[in-house]
């Protein structure tokens, strides 16, 4: 008797916690764009301002019935363009406070809202994003040579401007505390569920950047507590001999921007010229250390 009770207590456990996980799967996959999106609409007649810089309003129709709005940042005599994916939240005119950090260096920036966002319109889903980022990337290759071109992820931005580089020819890649994958950082607060099968915006970071061709620079604060910073540290790994890692000690999520550590490593990555190959002959690369006895 006393056997049996207990097969069926372990029984009726498994039954419970079996339910409490499709319940959660099936919250994930109708809820989880709410989860990883937090858009702020703009009015269409809203007027982006910013002090001292000069910035002009663009549109462009990805597809019938489907816009994407962005702004274009200028300067005089640009060394090119910095093509900025922004993070999950909000529109560009927040983010757009940002372009001030490269414009300095004499860059011109182009940032767009994802569908939702702002003033850009259509429904959402990974593939259709990838695809608007490229178009817009082949709209800006119309105007500036690729070996003009940086190209900048932020957060959720990062996924897209990997895959971005992944298959085009940019002159650098910078990810700013890129996510190794976002199905690997949601499995942070649900190790035991098979989350692949239903989250939608996988994107495979580790993946695209094997087929990245151009340098990446990797700025990550040590104590970002969204993306953990063991995320850049896995991704370094993957192309270390086009790869660069910029740590920002403490820095956060949010607040990276706010270190000093952050704008000198910015400026060290803009201002640098393609870096060639090191001399075997001249360097300690091979040498290598005998035991000690």
């Amino acid at each position: 008797m006393v056997s049996l009770a207990l097969g069926f207590n372990l029984t009726s456990i498994i039954i419970v916690i079996s339910i409490i996980v499709i319940v959660i799967l099936l919250l994930i996959y109708f809820f989880q764009e709410k989860l990883i999106f937090h858009p702020e609409k703009l009015p269409d007649d809203f007027q982006f301002q910013y002090k001292n810089q000069e910035v002009e309003e663009y549109y462009l129709e990805v597809k019938p019935g489907v816009v994407i709005n962005g702004l274009h940042f200028k300067c005089k005599n640009p060394k090119g363009v910095i093509y900025y994916l922004k993070g999950n939240t909000k529109s560009i005119k927040g983010w757009g406070k940002f372009a001030v950090d490269f414009t300095y260096h004499g860059w011109d920036v182009l940032m767009i809202d994802y569908r939702g966002f702002g003033k850009s319109t259509g429904k959402r889903s990974q593939k259709e994003m990838q695809k608007d980022v490229q178009r817009v990337y082949d709209e800006i290759k119309t105007r500036v040579p690729e070996k003009y071109i940086i190209v900048y992820g932020r957060s959720l931005g990062t996924g897209f401007a990997t895959k971005l580089a992944s298959v085009n020819n940019p002159r650098m890649l910078i990810l700013v505390c890129p996510y190794y994958s976002i199905l690997q950082n949601m499995k942070r607060y649900l190790p035991f569920t098979p989350l692949s099968f239903v989250v939608k915006y996988a994107m495979p970071t580790y993946k695209w950047i094997k087929y990245v061709k151009c340098p990446i620079k990797i700025i990550h604060g040590t104590n970002d507590k969204v993306v953990l910073f063991k995320n850049s540290l896995k991704l370094a790994k993957i192309k270390p001999e086009l790869t660069r890692l910029y740590p920002i000690i403490d820095g956060g999520h949010k607040n990276i921007h706010n270190f000093e550590g952050y704008h000198r490593a910015l400026k060290e990555i803009l201002n640098s010229k393609p870096s060639k190959d090191i001399d075997k002959e001249k360097t300690s690369i091979a040498f290598i250390r005998g035991k000690k006895k």
